[in-house]
């Protein structure tokens, strides 16, 4: 999959920058898009940040667009069918997502029923169930994190079968990704902490698994020198604009190289530790990212040796020994861990999170094995690997 053949596709236009929101009615327009039906949540809405995107639309005569801002931090098949019950009764023809995951997912997911009918989710979940384009859909990311706006999947809870359905179709893709600084401003610190590193294992991941190719290396790489540089600083003044665009960048970036070269083992683990203990996207990264690393150096010390570059700069890549660059990259990224916890909080072990047992982690990873991102890492894992792993960041 690494070797001579390879493909990249990114159709998402980018529109970023300092007031990048008001070019979105222009962009609306080339599509004839005069109804969006905004889809936030309510902890969007009372930050402030729904206000600025309604006063660009107005401002360019796109005045009181329908609202729902019904999204939960983990959304459902029903909140998908509410909102998109509100596109309808509305006569909308675009959407427009404000918020963070759960919103962006939403969002996809309820373009879905709108563009193809229904309200049955169930029979479109999978990959390749999407046979047409969907109705134009821009998204404004308000966390710097999950790169969904560049990203061809979704993923929505069936609360009544327990099961979280995933889709993935080229047709997901949203037609705008609106990337600007105001709407990651009032981002606390450790929200901003464990988004940031959601994006940081989405570039390492991206840049050391199998699906990796040289197009997905060029974003991977620059989103994490993005993070590196900045992440910090932000934490230490979350008022800092122009390292909120630098992390925001780099979410994107990131999203664009995973998209294009997959996750893996963190993955895996991450997303049984969300569904299970019902930890932040972010944090289960953070957690697990280091020691994933050390697992991988069987086979993958060359391109995690790498990763020292971008993670500490040229001169710190020079002086150290190639022989020691892996583990010195490994190092930045618990360096990098210790000062978040020291400055937010940011938990460093499972047992810090106060949410898991350790009689789970046998649970844990048993139903790691059953998650797709385990066939793109690059060391295969048996399920006495992934407790190993998981008994290792325990404390």
């Amino acid at each position: 999959m690494s070797g001579a053949f390879y493909e990249f596709y990114c159709p998402v236009k980018m529109i970023a920058g300092f007031g990048a929101l008001d070019h979105l009615p222009f962009e609306l327009s080339s599509r004839d898009c005069r109804r969006p039906l905004v889809v936030t949540d309510r902890g969007v809405r009372a930050a402030g940040l729904l206000d600025i995107v309604l006063k660009s639309l107005a401002e360019a005569g796109i005045a009181n667009p329908p609202v729902f801002d019904g999204v939960p931090p983990d959304s459902s098949t029903a909140v998908v069918a509410a909102a998109a019950k509100v596109y309808r009764e509305n006569g909308c023809d675009s959407i427009i997502a404000i918020g963070g995951g759960s919103v962006i997912d939403t969002s996809k997911g309820m373009n879905i029923l709108v563009s193809e009918g229904g309200d049955d989710l169930h029979r479109y979940a999978g990959a390749g169930a999407l046979k047409r384009p969907l109705r134009p859909l821009a998204v404004i990311p308000t966390t710097a994190g999950t790169g969904s706006e560049v990203t061809l999947v979704a993923v929505v809870a069936d609360p009544a079968k327990g099961v979280k359905l995933a889709f993935a179709s080229p047709y997901l893709l949203p037609a705008w990704a609106v990337i600007d600084p105001r709407m990651t401003l009032s981002l606390p610190p450790l929200l901003t902490a464990a988004t940031a590193m959601d994006a940081l294992t989405h570039s390492i991941e991206a840049f050391i698994c199998l699906g990796k190719n040289p197009v997905s290396d060029a974003y991977a790489s620059a989103a994490i020198r993005k993070i590196a540089a900045n992440l910090v600083k932000v934490v230490d003044n979350p008022s800092d604009a122009e390292g909120r665009f630098e992390l925001a960048q780099a979410a994107t970036m990131a999203g664009i190289a995973f998209s294009n070269s997959m996750c893996g083992l963190v993955h895996a683990i991450g997303h049984q530790l969300g569904a299970v203990c019902h930890l932040h996207h972010g944090t289960c990264m953070s957690l697990m990212l280091p020691y994933v690393l050390e697992y991988n150096l069987a086979t993958s010390r060359g391109p995690i040796g790498e990763l020292l570059l971008y993670l500490e700069g040229a001169d710190a890549y020079a002086q150290t020994p190639p022989e020691r660059r892996a583990e010195a990259a490994i190092e930045s990224v618990r360096r990098l861990r210790e000062r978040l916890f020291e400055k937010c909080k940011l938990p460093r072990t499972l047992k810090e999170t106060g949410k898991i047992a350790e009689g789970q982690l046998e649970t844990l990873a048993r139903l790691a094995l059953d998650d797709g991102s385990l066939s793109y890492n690059p060391v295969e894992a048996d399920e006495k690997d992934v407790l190993a792993i998981l008994k290792r960041a325990w404390a």
